[in-house]
């Protein structure tokens, strides 16, 4: 297209003002033509990187043709390389930081069991003192004559409560012959 506009500012340098309608016309009608010989030459190129009208070539042409896209191919894989490269650098970072993040939250998740541990530690000891005074004050009723009160607290060799208590916070008291206890 350059060399298209090139000639015919070059054309109309030579003749200015000087031209007349029919020379312009002579003029236009061989550019069309050369245009259409460029645009002739280059389908003709694409259907044969194609694979397509291959029959009238000969060897010579044919392996200049299969090294344009033996060429072309590698350039396609580079960039395809280069772009999962680049996919794989970003999707690490997004990994590394999301372990960072994972690793922080474990850090803090760990801190409040620990601090959770030192309450309950905290509580078991205030409570083991006054323990006959909190389970008979601390007796529910529900509904039907069903009495519940507050686990027994027994200090475990590990400082940690039972799974049950910690669970369920409160145990049935029966009576030996099985029926709910009731407390005044």
């Amino acid at each position: 297209m350059k060399t298209v506009i090139e000639r015919y500012n070059k054309a109309k340098a030579e003749h200015g003002q000087l031209l007349n309608p029919a020379s312009e016309v002579k003029f236009w009608q061989r550019e069309a033509a050369t245009l259409r010989q460029q645009l002739q030459y280059l389908q003709e190129c694409h259907r044969q990187l194609m694979g397509q009208e291959l029959s009238g070539l000969n060897v010579k042409d044919l392996q200049n043709l299969e090294n344009q896209l033996e060429m072309s191919l590698k350039g396609v894989r580079t960039k395809k390389d280069q772009i999962l490269t680049d996919e794989i650098k970003e999707l690490n970072q997004k990994g590394n930081l999301i372990h960072q993040e994972n690793i922080e939250l474990y850090k803090k998740a760990e801190l409040i069991r620990n601090e959770n541990r030192e309450l309950q530690r905290k509580a078991y000891e205030a409570n083991d003192g006054n323990e006959v005074n909190t389970s008979s004050s601390l007796a529910y009723t529900i509904g039907n004559g069903l009495q519940l009160s507050p686990p027994q607290q027994s200090r475990p060799q590990n400082d940690e409560r039972p799974a049950d208590a910690m669970r369920l916070g409160l145990q049935l008291l029966t009576v030996p012959d099985g029926s709910p206890s009731k407390i005044p």
